[in-house]
């Protein structure tokens, strides 16, 4: 196979399983410094503790990620009901305060109460309140962050959203799902055989895979809600690389069923596939534009693998990269604008990249050296990549300038990979 990915994802058959645990276990550690931040105080709820859980830390941390925000450090605690002070909070430097609180109902439930005060022109502009499951307090709390980071920058937030990706352990396979900081992991299909390739469904009630469990590569679709899961795609040779159509019906795969790696695509209920890609290569990692009508591929028919285009109908394909000999995994940004991709820079150096779509410019995201299959947030202002960072495998996720990054870390002997952020829920 052309494909890195696939290439780390079969020699994982071929070696032995690291030892460590079979869970992956993450912290998030924050580097680089975002360009334009704004200042902002974000006091301790009243009454957050052990026994109604921590939303403070949870929404800073999730602001932080973003790079837009600097903290001005606030007084201890502080709630909804206070009247700001406005002129110690100027000459901190602070344009924005926000301070909630939290209390226990006598059903069990948690109700978070918020506000945000605008500190430069001294009103109160946003103030709201949820009342979750303490189960779900950590969820609540990302709601939160998704609120704020919206009202601030006038971009959607993507904090309540999840991230899928697979772990390899003590020689099992793993599906799994994280909240976008990589916390509160689900475990959604363990296999003694390998798995590869997952995919998120539009409507982020479904995921795609292949599974090796029968012998040879299969693509499946698994519902997240009730687990229950199907073969799609199991044709004579090899099923790989699924993606979903942005309106949900079709999924384009490479099938090897006539002899060489081509590109096709099929309907979701399964049936007869139809070819959009004519080659004597490899082609494969098919990624659509987000309006249907364009699938990005990666093929070796220029005698090394580059990233092509072609229109998801079929005909004649249009070679994207020219800079370098090595280019795969094609990303493309809710917008269209922008394509993420890895770059073998030199030697076996590979690099997570973007390229304006325009103009053909591209820019070097990653400080890292060994990075796989970049995904953009559904917001399109972060990607997630795997990587290896001080000998661990990570994933890391990243602003758009590649000026903060953060790492998700996992235990010891966990191989992790094959990141793909999942849509905002419908």
């Amino acid at each position: 196979m052309l494909n890195r990915r696939h290439c780390l994802s079969t020699l994982a058959i071929l070696a032995g399983a690291a030892g460590g645990p079979a869970q992956a276990q993450f912290r998030v550690e924050i580097a680089g410094i975002g360009g334009t931040q704004l200042p902002i105080t974000l006091a301790k709820f009243r009454d957050e503790g052990p026994q109604t859980a921590l939303f403070t830390p949870i929404i800073r941390a999730d602001l932080e990620r973003s790079g837009r925000f600097r903290f001005v450090e606030p007084s201890p605690v502080a709630d909804e009901t206070i009247s700001p002070a406005y002129d110690a909070l100027r000459a901190k430097g602070s344009d924005a305060l926000v301070a909630g609180s939290v209390r226990q109902s006598a059903d069990g439930r948690l109700v978070v109460n918020f506000k945000l005060w605008d500190v430069v022109a001294g009103q109160e502009k946003l103030g709201q309140s949820i009342t979750v499951a303490a189960p779900d307090a950590r969820r609540a709390a990302h709601r939160i962050a998704d609120v704020l980071y919206e009202f601030l920058t006038g971009d959607k937030g993507v904090y309540s959203t999840q991230v899928a990706y697979i772990t390899r352990s003590a020689g099992r396979y793993e599906l799994r799902l994280a909240d976008a900081d990589g916390e509160n992991s689900q475990l959604v299909l363990s296999s003694a055989s390998p798995l590869i390739s997952p995919a998120w469904s539009p409507s982020g009630e479904e995921l795609a895979y292949v599974s090796f469990e029968t012998g040879k590569a299969v693509v499946w679709v698994q519902n997240l809600r009730n687990g229950q899961r199907r073969q799609l795609a199991n044709f004579r040779g090899s099923n790989s690389a699924p993606a979903w159509s942005p309106n949900g019906q079709e999924l384009a795969m490479t099938l090897s069923r006539d002899g060489v790696s081509q590109v096709y695509v099929m309907s979701r209920a399964g049936g007869n596939p139809r070819r959009v890609t004519n080659s004597g290569s490899i082609d494969t990692e098919a990624a659509y534009s987000p309006d249907g009508r364009m699938i990005y591929f990666v093929s070796d028919r220029g005698g090394s693998p580059q990233i092509y285009r072609v229109s998801s109908a079929g005909g004649d394909a249009e070679r994207i990269t020219f800079d370098g000999n090595y280019n795969i995994s094609p990303a493309i940004s809710p917008d269209g604008r922008t394509m993420a991709y890895v770059k073998r820079q030199s030697g076996q150096q590979f690099t997570v990249m973007t390229m304006d779509l325009a103009s053909g410019s591209i820019q070097n995201i990653s400080d890292t050296t060994d990075d796989e299959s970049p995904s953009f947030a559904p917001n399109g202002k972060f990607l997630v990549y795997a990587t290896r960072y001080q000998g661990r495998e990570v994933l890391m996720t990243a602003t758009l300038d590649g000026k903060v990054k953060a790492r998700l870390v996992t235990a010891t002997g966990v191989d992790i990979r094959e990141p793909v952020w999942g849509p905002f829920l419908r």
